[in-house]
């Protein structure tokens, strides 16, 4: 398959890109600042300029969002907005723009993560974030098919225990190994509207 695949630099993006070329797909990687090409896909208009440039593909992957992290009562209005804007409006504006680019049978693959469900103190920006994705995907699956939609919603990676841990006590890691997997199942498989959680 020909793969379009955001966020292909990061820990998790790497992984991924691994996984895909391992089993022979051609995965072409896009980040705001390194890839094969780079675009910012927060803004509309340069996912547009994004799928003009790459023409036709099979998949469409995201590995990429950012989200502001702090306590309820210090976040700003724009800190939500920009937590919205970062993981929840650029992630449904590739599959709303994707639709038309991606072939008949395509899927887009998302990411969540494990705020939306198990939430922890600084993180209320991420787990409205993660809930508005994984609500769009199962709205979205019932619209779109035949092409598929899914989110991977991993807990704390396994790597980024020694930094992150404390954040996430008691909660299980999970390698970033076995989360790019999970873009392989979504991809490479017949689901759609799906959520994996994974961890």
């Amino acid at each position: 398959m020909r793969i379009l695949l955001i966020g292909a630099t990061g820990r998790l993006g790497t992984a991924v890109n691994e996984a895909l070329t391992g089993r022979g797909h051609q995965v072409l990687t896009v980040g705001r600042s390194a890839g094969d090409l780079r675009y910012d896909v927060a803004d509309p208009a340069q996912v547009t300029a994004l799928y003009d440039e790459v023409g036709a593909v099979d998949a469409v992957a995201s590995a990429a969002g950012d989200v502001p992290y702090g306590r309820v009562t210090e976040l700003k209005p724009e800190d939500y907005e920009a937590a919205f804007r970062g993981k929840v409006l650029s992630q449904i504006e590739l599959v709303r723009q994707g639709t038309s680019r991606i072939a008949e049978r395509g899927s887009f693959t998302v990411i969540t993560g494990v705020l939306g469900r198990d939430p922890i103190p600084t993180g209320s920006a991420a787990s409205m974030a993660n809930g508005a994705v994984e609500a769009f995907v199962r709205a979205a699956a019932i619209e779109i098919a035949p092409q598929r939609i899914n989110a991977v919603s991993p807990t704390v990676f396994t790597e980024s225990i020694a930094k992150y841990g404390d954040f996430f006590p008691g909660i299980q890691p999970v390698d970033v190994a076995q989360v790019a997997l999970a873009y392989v199942r979504s991809i490479e498989g017949a689901q759609t509207g799906q959520i994996y959680s994974l961890g």
